[in-house]
């Protein structure tokens, strides 16, 4: 039987990444991504899956799309994918390329509320005619339609 060695950390090539992590990745796909006007448009929302290579440099070299939402929203998610930079990492001099894949979400921007402005007026009362007294009122309801 032969006795397993422990593993050595440095016989085993490290992928790169991305500077700050997962949460620094999603905030810079977050900030950089642009919904596509097509995609507002016609109310598209849906995950595009990319797949995309990395240069022994930590740089984007090639990227495929694997899942198809349309109007626009693949060429956004490329787009995103080739502004990604990677650390680098030395490979005890070997040039290696990683395979990596990336979720990019598209959702649609929440809807703004339409304001609602309601004013109630009274009529003045004259002491004089307090008499008569009349209830009531009137009200007027102006709904403001953001889209418009």
């Amino acid at each position: 039987m032969v006795a397993k060695r422990p593993k050595d950390p440095r016989q085993f090539i490290k992928p790169p990444g991305y500077e700050g992590g997962n949460k620094a990745l999603d905030a810079f796909i977050t900030q950089n991504l642009k919904y596509p006007q097509e995609a507002l448009e016609n109310r598209i929302e849906g995950i595009v899956k990319v797949e995309y290579d990395l240069n022994h440099k930590g740089r984007v070299v090639k990227t495929t799309t694997k899942s198809n939402l349309g109007h626009g929203c693949e060429e956004e998610a490329i787009r995103i994918v080739k502004l990604l930079r990677y650390s680098t990492i030395k490979h005890r001099g070997v040039k290696v390329t990683f395979h990596k894949s990336i979720n990019i979400v598209f959702r649609l921007p929440p809807q703004p509320q339409a304001a609602k402005i309601v004013y109630h007026f009274r009529p003045k009362e004259d002491k004089k005619e307090e008499e008569k007294k009349v209830s009531g009122g009137y009200t007027i309801t102006i709904n403001r339609d953001p889209n418009v």
